[in-house]
C-alpha cells in the first residue's frame, strides 16, 4: 500500500508550524504544532470527532469540529481506520478532562496510508489470547502498556549504566561467540564455527575477570542465551545481562554493590517513570521499601526456613522457583541469600575458608514472588584448586589454558554478579511473565517473529 501523504501543503502561504512530540505539547499551549503519528482510536459524538493520536511519546486527544474545518477535513477524520499514519496539524490547549491534561484542536490532517476497512488492523480493542498477541509481537508493542514496559525497560538499563559509569568502572564489551562452557555444557547453543564448534556465551564473567585485571573495574552487558528447557514464566532462552567484576574485592564486596545497583535502579523508574508504572497499574509502594540494607539471609538458614513452611528441600539441593517464592514472601525488599553448597555452583566460585563444603556464592531474590535477579560472588583465585575444579567437571583445559593464566600472573580476590535485565524489568513492572519485558522474546516454542 503506498504512502499517500506529503509533507508539503501547497494549498497554504502560510509557513508550516513546527513538529512537535506529544510528550512536550505542554510547552506548546495555545501554539499551532505538527504531530506526526498514528491514529490510536476514534470517537464520534454528534458534530465532534475525537481522534486519539499517538507518535509513541505518549497520547494525544485531537478535537474536530464539524463547522471549524473545511468539509474535506472533516470527511477525512471520520474516515479514518485504526493505526493509519497522518501528520496533524491543530492549536494546543491545556484541558484536564483529557488524556494528558491537553488536547489537540484540530484544523487539518493529512493522511499517509489508510488501512483498508476490508484488512483492518489485526490487533482490536477486545480481548485476544496470549498465543495471538505473541504471533502479532511486532503490532502489540504498538499498545500503551507494551510502550510503557519499553519505557522502564530503557530507564532501567540506563540507570545501569549511569550507576557503573559515576563509579569508575569501564564497559567492555565480550564474547558472543565462546570456545567453551561458562557454566556447565547442558545449557549451551552449539553453533558451526567455520571448521569448528563454537557456542553462544552464557555469560560474560570469565572474559570480565580477564578485564577487571586490567582496569581494576569493569562492566559488560549484552545477550546471553540458555538452552535449558524450560517453560517457566521467568524464563527466556535469550535475555540481557549487566555483569560488573571488580578486582580486590571479596563476597561482602559483591553483595554491598549488588545492594546498592538495585536500590538505584528502583529510585531511578520511580522518579522518572511513574506514569508507565500508572499505565500497568504497578503498586509502588513495595517499590518504595527497596533501600539498603537488604537482609541477608545464609543459605542454611534459609533451608531451615522453608522446611518450617513445608518445602521438601533438603541441604544440598539448589532452590527451584517456588521455593525462591517462599522466601521472598519474609521480606518487603530483595534479600541476598549466599554461602550454597559448592556442589550447586560453577566450577569457578571460591569456597569459604572457614567452610569448603560451601562457596562464598550469593543470590538476590526480588519480593513479590519474582525470583532470583542477581546471581554472583568472589570467584576462585587459586591456580591449583581452580585446576582441579576444571578437571572434576570435565572440561577440557585447553579451553580454559587462557582463563588458568589469570591466576599464573598476578592473581587477587575479586569478585562480581550478573543482573538478569528481564526479570528486573517483570518485578519492578508488576508483569506475570518475562515474555513482556523484551521486545521480541526467545522461549522455548518461539522463535518469531
Amino acid at each position: 500500500m503506498a504512502v499517500t501523504g506529503r509533507r508539503e501543503n501547497f494549498w497554504r502561504n502560510t509557513p508550516l508550524p513546527p513538529v512537535v512530540e506529544i510528550r512536550n505539547v505542554s510547552n506548546f499551549v495555545g501554539q499551532e504544532v505538527l504531530i506526526q503519528g498514528w491514529l490510536y482510536n476514534l470517537r464520534e459524538s454528534g458534530k465532534l470527532l475525537f481522534p486519539l493520536i499517538r507518535d509513541g511519546s505518549g497520547i494525544i486527544q485531537g478535537v474536530v469540529a464539524k463547522g471549524a474545518v473545511p468539509p474535506e477535513v472533516f470527511a477525512r477524520v471520520r474516515d479514518l481506520t485504526q493505526e493509519s499514519s497522518l501528520r496533524v496539524t491543530g492549536k494546543v490547549r491545556a484541558d484536564q478532562r483529557a488524556p494528558g491534561g491537553f488536547e489537540l484542536e484540530v484544523s487539518d490532517v493529512d493522511v499517509l496510508q489508510l488501512i483498508p476497512p476490508d484488512h483492518p488492523y489485526p490487533i482490536t480493542p477486545k480481548e485476544h489470547g496470549i498465543e495471538f498477541l505473541m504471533d502479532h509481537r511486532h503490532l502489540w508493542l504498538r499498545s500503551s502498556r507494551q510502550r510503557a514496559i519499553l519505557g522502564v525497560r530503557h530507564e532501567i538499563i540506563k540507570a545501569c549504566r549511569d550507576f557503573f559509569d559515576d563509579r569508575g568502572f569501564i564497559l567492555v564489551d565480550t564474547p558472543i561467540f565462546t570456545p567453551a562452557a561458562c557454566e556447565g555444557t547442558t545449557t549451551l547453543f552449539e553453533v558451526d564455527y567455520f571448521e569448528d564448534k563454537a557456542y553462544l556465551t552464557q555469560s560474560g564473567q570469565l572474559y570480565n575477570e580477564a578485564t577487571a585485571a586490567a582496569v581494576g573495574k569493569t562492566y559488560c552487558f549484552g545477550p546471553t542465551f540458555r538452552a535449558e528447557k524450560s517453560k517457566t514464566r521467568r524464563h527466556l532462552t535469550e535475555f540481557w545481562m549487566i555483569e560488573p567484576e571488580v578486582a580486590f574485592a571479596h563476597l561482602d564486596d559483591a553483595m554491598v554493590l549488588g545492594e546498592e545497583l538495585v536500590a538505584f535502579v528502583v529510585r531511578r523508574v520511580l522518579e522518572r517513570r511513574r506514569g508507565e508504572l500508572q499505565t500497568l497499574e504497578r503498586k509502588v509502594a513495595p517499590l518504595e521499601k527497596c533501600t539498603p540494607p537488604f537482609p541477608r539471609l545464609s543459605y542454611d538458614d534459609a533451608v531451615k526456613m522453608l522446611q518450617e513452611k513445608g518445602s521438601e528441600i533438603q541441604w544440598g539441593g539448589d532452590f527451584g522457583g517456588g521455593d525462591e517464592t517462599m522466601l521472598s514472601e519474609s521480606f518487603d525488599k530483595p534479600v541476598l541469600v549466599h554461602r550454597y553448597p559448592a556442589q550447586v555452583k560453577a566450577f569457578y566460585m571460591a569456597p569459604d575458608p572457614a567452610r569448603s563444603e560451601v562457596a562464598l556464592c550469593v543470590d538476590m531474590l526480588a519480593p513479590e514472588g519474582y525470583g532470583e535477579i542477581i546471581g554472583g560472588g568472589e570467584r576462585l583465585a587459586d591456580f591449583d584448586l581452580l585446576l582441579r575444579r576444571i578437571e572434576e567437571a570435565k572440561l577440557p583445559r585447553q579451553a580454559f589454558e587462557w582463563y588458568l593464566d589469570l591466576r599464573r600472573y598476578g592473581t587477587v580476590p575479586h569478585a562480581g554478579f550478573g543482573m538478569g535485565i528481564e526479570r528486573v524489568v517483570a518485578w519492578i513492572c508488576g508483569l506475570e511473565h518475562v515474555r513482556e519485558t523484551i521486545p521480541f522474546p526467545r522461549m522455548l516454542h518461539r522463535l518469531t517473529p
